[in-house]
């Protein structure tokens, strides 16, 4: 009945109004609870410092200041701070962050400077699922990284960027050499960076010359002795002077700087580059360290130091920093702790837009799309990798402290140089030991040259000849501002080896240099620095001379052209002399054959200025020297011309390397050169057809030999001094293949290979080389240059070259024949008739007109000719009309 009347509603029951009220109180209760438990939710967070280091301490304050900040700010998290410390190997490392993750469960894991740390780390975090935030990246970023571990986050960038900024410093002070020096991990690697660091140099061909490899600082048990042991054999080896100290300890560097000033490799020439984990801790590293770092260029990471955000921080972290270390005496904050900061910052960022209960991957997640302004700069990721590429102060260390010089970006690393970049400093180390009295410049020289005009080593070991003098022509020559060449020690090292034999001790760095007649090639450049050429180098072919066949010879020198007009203008000489001389000159008159037979000895006498006829006339005179200047300058044409078709005739044996090679001819070439391996390689001659010879007059005995060469392949200026021997047996043919020349030879990053080459181009303009190169090399007199080519002397000589000569000649013999003829009418002309004529005029005109004027000028300057007349315009004379006695043309 009670039943019924609840289920039909007979009447309100009290259970049923009550039921509602319990679930809604319970709903409320839930949720205020739910809400209590988020408001109250707390974040840990494992750091994994050396807190013994200052970076540790900087890290440590940065963190718990950030961790403060965002406990004060927000009210429904918190983030809880756990230190571990990691002055461990990281094995251990390893076992004390899984503690951390399994027993004290942290929700996220930051520290670690090593990359080794950060690895295990993160195989850690990996398997518990919790982010891990690295100070340390790899230098060089792997592709699966992410992949292998996808909760490891990478608060750095890779080194490629430092490794990039150390070598622009290298490019920008060209050292073209350097000593890398690096202390091991704790697994005996350098992470990669000298890997990274050689590439980098050789984008402009520099590369490391010594590598200097320290072991961890605490396996050392006598670390100053170990360092001095070390840097003493370093000294011993290699004469490079540039140090790049790419990963270090600070304990570590300082001992290396202490025993390196000790052996004088700090200072002078001497060049050192400290990385950004070094650089960032000298504003407070002691005074000692920075005196033993003296004149050191380091890098360090640039940040805003200006900006609002960090003077708030930085006045927390002195405040903070000195209360916790007050020992300490620097308490200004460095880029680790703004790391460090920021690190804690970006994980409170993440928890601020977590929505829920805590969730790793969603800590992931908001980690990886954070993108905000941190105080070590922008912070984005990408690959969970910081996305932007660091900027780095570089830091000149003076006078106990460090100061800036610029600053580096990759934008611009291609625009820079030492003198440019850098104009605080007073001078560029040369990054290279120069030498000294105690210990010269080993240089070796050809101690059995086959031709001694080049280099020739006297009984006492005193070379002498054309290398040597240019030499000593470079040394008299410096003017290098740094160490002037003049006052170069060195000691000459006379060796019987090849070439190629003494560039190998060169290159292995057992001597410092070559001088001598050193081809330039391009494989020997990549084990030695050459200078600039001091002479061209090509092919020449030295063949017997051979005499023209040709018995018509004498007549190529001119063209018919020019024979004719030479004809011609003998034939019209003959008759302006025969006309001039014939009716007052008694050696030019008699019969008709007499004349003949006078004229053509006095023309054909004249060619050769052996003439003895006496000439009376002026106007034949004037002839006469016309046409001895055309003979003059005629003769002395043809004479060239033909000497040099004698000696093209001698050269043109149509030899040509084809020829060589089709006919089988033998070949000799100087022994001890590159010349076979050119010549069965490059040429494509047969081993067999060619012969090496040691010495100068084996080549003339070869051939001269009925079974010897033929014809013998030299370098240009070898047949130079060849031919100044025997030139009027032999001669020369080029074969148009040219090679670098002949130039000194140095160690490969050795400033004195730029240097010789800059004295070289000083005495090739100023005169001194060309004087070198007359005194010993250049053919005597009558000898042909070897480097001249044959088709410029194949052609006679046409009238073109010497019309302005004939015509002076032509104008100069017609106008005295003119004047002449003008003289001989004037003679002829009846003087009565001349005085009745001007008689006349005077008569039928009242006054002297222009035409009586005339007529009496032209008299007068016949009477005034002639010497015997002088007429008057009122038509009287001093004595007569004419006075004449002597009748002969003048």
């Amino acid at each position: 009945m009670a039943i019924r009347r609840f289920i039909t509603g007979g009447g309100v029951s009290r259970p049923l109004f009550v039921f509602p009220l319990l679930i809604y109180s319970l709903f409320i209760l839930l949720s205020y609870g739910a809400k209590a438990s988020y408001q109250n939710e707390v974040t840990n967070v494992g750091a994994i410092v050396v807190i013994t280091s200052r970076i540790g301490k900087e890290e440590k304050t940065a963190m718990e200041i950030a961790a403060q900040k965002f406990n004060d700010s927000s009210k429904s998290r918190k983030v809880s701070l756990n230190f571990l410390a990691s002055n461990m190997d990281p094995s251990k490392v390893a076992s004390a962050a899984e503690e951390l993750i399994e027993v004290k469960k942290m929700d996220a894991i930051v520290g670690m400077h090593s990359w080794q740390e950060a690895a295990l780390v993160a195989n850690v975090g990996e398997r518990a699922r919790v982010p891990v935030l690295s100070f340390a990246a790899p230098a060089i970023t792997s592709p699966f990284i992410q992949l292998r571990w996808p909760f490891l986050i990478r608060m750095a960038n890779n080194a490629s960027a430092e490794v990039k900024c150390i070598a622009d410093i290298v490019r920008g002070c060209n050292w073209r050499r350097v000593i890398v020096i690096y202390e091991e991990d704790a697994y005996g690697g350098d992470s990669g960076m000298s890997t990274l660091f050689a590439e980098a140099l050789q984008n402009f061909d520099a590369e490391i010359d010594y590598s200097l490899i320290l072991p961890p600082l605490s396996s050392l048990s006598d670390s100053e002795g170990f360092l001095h042991r070390e840097l003493l054999k370093l000294q011993k080896t290699t004469r490079c002077r540039v140090f790049v100290v790419l990963r270090s300890s600070l304990p570590m560097v300082t001992n290396l700087f202490r025993k390196a000033k000790n052996v004088g490799l700090v200072g002078g020439e001497s060049a050192w580059i400290i990385p950004d984990s070094i650089t960032s801790l000298l504003d407070s590293a002691d005074k000692s360290v920075l005196s033993s770092m003296e004149g050191a260029i380091g890098i360090k990471t640039h940040y805003d130091s200006f900006s609002k955000s960090y003077k708030e921080f930085s006045d927390q972290f002195q405040d903070k920093f000195k209360a916790n270390y007050p020992h300490e005496v620097i308490s200004n904050p460095g880029v680790y702790a703004l790391r460090a900061y920021d690190s804690i910052s970006i994980i409170t960022e993440a928890i601020e837009r977590m929505t829920g209960d805590k969730n790793s991957t969603q800590l992931l997640g908001n980690i990886l799309s954070s993108h905000w302004s941190g105080l070590s700069g922008d912070l984005r990721f990408e690959g969970r990798e910081l996305t932007q590429a660091p900027l780095f102060k570089i830091m000149y260390v003076a006078g106990n402290r460090s100061s800036e010089i610029d600053i580096w970006t990759p934008e611009h690393e291609e625009d820079r140089n030492s003198n440019e970049t850098w104009p605080h400093l007073t001078r560029v180390p040369g990054g290279w030991e120069m030498p000294t009295p105690s210990k010269p410049l080993r240089i070796i020289v050809p101690g059995n040259h086959p031709f001694e005009q080049f280099v020739k080593v006297d009984s006492s070991n005193k070379p002498s000849g054309f290398c040597i003098d240019i030499f000593y022509g470079v040394l008299n020559n410096s003017l290098n501002n740094r160490d002037d060449l003049r006052r170069l020690h060195y000691e000459f090292v006379p060796s019987n080896g090849t070439f190629d034999e003494l560039i190998a001790l060169v290159s292995n760095k057992i001597y410092d240099g070559i001088v001598g007649d050193l081809t330039i090639q391009s494989n020997r450049s990549k084990l030695v620095d050459f200078t600039q050429p001091y002479i061209e180098s090509s092919l020449v072919m030295i063949v017997p001379a051979k005499p023209d066949p040709s018995a018509w010879l004498f007549m190529k020198p001119f063209s018919g052209t020019l024979w004719l007009l030479t004809l011609v203008s003998l034939l019209y000489t003959m008759f302006m002399v025969w006309f001039l001389e014939h009716k007052s000159n008694d050696e030019f008159k008699g019969s008709f054959k007499e004349q003949i037979s006078t004229i053509l000895w006095f023309a054909f006498c004249s060619l050769f200025f052996a003439n003895r006829e006496k000439i009376n006339s002026n106007l034949t005179r004037v002839v006469v020297v016309v046409w001895f200047f055309l003979v003059f300058v005629l003769t002395s044409s043809y004479t060239a011309n033909l000497s040099s078709m004698l000696t093209i005739q001698r050269q043109d044996n149509g030899v040509t390397i084809n020829s060589l090679k089709k006919e089988n001819l033998k070949v000799g070439y100087l022994k001890g050169n590159f010349f076979r391996k050119y010549l069965v390689e490059g040429l494509r001659f047969t081993s067999t057809n060619i012969k090496p010879l040691n010495r100068e007059v084996e080549f003339k005995r070869e051939f001269e030999s009925k079974d010897g060469i033929d014809v013998a392949l030299l370098e240009l200026p070898y047949a130079k001094v060849f031919l100044q021997k025997y030139c009027k047996g032999y001669t020369s043919i080029p074969a148009n293949y040219r090679f670098g020349g002949f130039g000194f030879a140095f160690q490969k990053g050795s400033p004195l290979a730029r240097e010789f080459s800059e004295a070289i181009l000083r005495i090739s303009e100023n005169g001194v080389l060309y004087e070198l190169e007359n005194k010993w090399l250049n053919p005597s007199n009558g000898c042909p240059d070897p480097n001249v080519a044959n088709s410029d002397y194949t052609e006679g000589l046409g009238p073109k070259r010497f019309w302005v000569l004939f015509a002076i000649f032509f104008s100069t013999s017609t106008g005295c024949f003119l004047l002449s003829l003008f003289r001989l009418s004037l003679k002829n002309f009846p003087r009565s008739q001349v005085a009745n004529q001007v008689n006349a005029t005077q008569r039928n005109h009242s006054s002297t007109g222009p035409k009586v004027a005339g007529v009496a000028l032209a008299a007068s300057f016949y009477g005034k000719l002639r010497g015997r007349a002088r007429f008057h315009p009122e038509g009287g004379s001093s004595s007569s009309s004419y006075i004449s006695t002597d009748h002969r043309v003048n």
